[in-house]
This record gives C-alpha cells, sequence and structure tokens, in this order.
C-alpha cells in the first residue's frame, strides 16, 4: 500500500481519512501522557503506602516531611491538609478534610480522558460517513457510457477503508479508556487508604502491628489490581 493509493483512498472519502488521522493522532498523544502519568503515580504511590505503613503515630513535623517526600504524587495534597490540621481537629471532623483534599486532587487523574471517550464515539460515525461519501463516487460510475463492473466494486472496497479506520480507533481508544478508568481508580484506592492510616495515626492512639501493615498494604493493592 503506496503513498499514492493512501492519497486516493482519502479523496475518495473527501478529505474524511485526513480527518480521522488527526484523531488518531490526538488519541495516541492522549494515550502516551495518560499512561506515563498514572503508570509512574501508581508505583510510586504503591511504595508510597508502604512506607506510610512503617509509621506509627505522626506529628506535624514528620507530616510535613513526608508530604514534602510525595512530590507531586496527589498523596502530597492529603499529607498536608494533616500537617496544616494537626493537633486541630480530629475524628469525623479531621475525616471530612481529607476526604475533601480528595475530592479535590480527584479531576487531575482523568484530566483528558474525555478526549479519548469523544474519539471513541466520533471515529465510527466518521467512519461510516466517509463510507457514505465514497459510496456516492463508487455509484456514480453507474451513470457513465461503457463503465466496467470493476470499476463499482472496486469503489466500494475503497469506500469500506473509511468505515474500518473509523472503527480501529474507536477500538484502541475503548481498550486505553477502560485501562485508564481502572488506573484512576487504583490510584483513588490508594488516597483513600492513605487517609484511613492518617486517621490512625493522629487519633492520639499508639498503632499495634505498623510493621504489620507494611506486608498487608501491597497485597491489598494486588487484590484491588486483579478486582
Amino acid at each position: 500500500m503506496d503513498t499514492q493509493y493512501l492519497i486516493h483512498l482519502a479523496n475518495y472519502s473527501d478529505g474524511i481519512l485526513y480527518v480521522l488521522a488527526l484523531l488518531l493522532l490526538v488519541a495516541l498523544a492522549v494515550m502516551v501522557d495518560r499512561f506515563w502519568y498514572l503508570r509512574r503515580t501508581i508505583l510510586r504511590g504503591h511504595i508510597f503506602v508502604q512506607e506510610m505503613g512503617r509509621h506509627g503515630r505522626l506529628d506535624r513535623e514528620t507530616l510535613e516531611k513526608l508530604a514534602e517526600q510525595a512530590g507531586d504524587l496527589p498523596e502530597a495534597a492529603l499529607l498536608r491538609s494533616a500537617a496544616n490540621h494537626h493537633g486541630q481537629v480530629k475524628d469525623e471532623a479531621l475525616a471530612n478534610r481529607l476526604e475533601e483534599s480528595i475530592l479535590v486532587t480527584a479531576p487531575q487523574l482523568d484530566r483528558r480522558l474525555w478526549i479519548l471517550d469523544t474519539i471513541v464515539t466520533l471515529a465510527p460515525l466518521l467512519g461510516l460517513f466517509g463510507t457514505i461519501i465514497g459510496m456516492f463516487h463508487a455509484f456514480s460510475v453507474l451513470a457513465q457510457p461503457g463503465h466496467a463492473p470493476t470499476a463499482v466494486t472496486g469503489g466500494v472496497a475503497d469506500a469500506l477503508v473509511a468505515t474500518a479506520s473509523g472503527l480501529f480507533i474507536a477500538m484502541l481508544g475503548l481498550v486505553a479508556f477502560n485501562a485508564f478508568n481502572n488506573q484512576v481508580r487504583m490510584i483513588l484506592l490508594q488516597m483513600d487508604s492513605l487517609k484511613t492510616m492518617l486517621l490512625n495515626r493522629m487519633d492520639g492512639h499508639p498503632v499495634l502491628g505498623a510493621e504489620g501493615i507494611r506486608d498487608t498494604v501491597p497485597a491489598a493493592v494486588v487484590m484491588a489490581r486483579a478486582g
């Protein structure tokens, strides 16, 4: 399949294939960006939750140090909120403030995923539209004198390329969209686990078996991944 034939297919759909190619590039850019960010966030967050399991009671200085270590992780906002409210509020009031930090941070996780969702819906429709336009060109050959049947069937085959391209882009985007949504859910689970750890270590009571938590947290995360 050479370049000239690809140009012919694109022109046969009145440029719809060019639009589909642009959608594919946008989808791939979003996939690379979200994969890099979400995968990195999950791995670093997993290590950070393990590290948190080693601590017993937490004071303001320790929380501030942990927030600095978290860097740009979503967990950093949770730790900063805990440090700011340390000694000021407890129990349900503290839990509400930590939950607020999670809700404020959550939109950063699924940022730009709406683009993939739109492409999944739009690509097949554009592909079908391009095929219909190609059909017009194919059957217009029948109006010409001395037309060959192969010209019509060949035109129909060329027209169907647009639909196939749209479906391919939609399937690729759908797989990525569902995978990224699952990763977002895993990150939210990590943040919820961290919230529970913070509440348990800021209630003024000692945490028994803190070293044992270090081993149970990874297993919980692995079970969540399998689910």
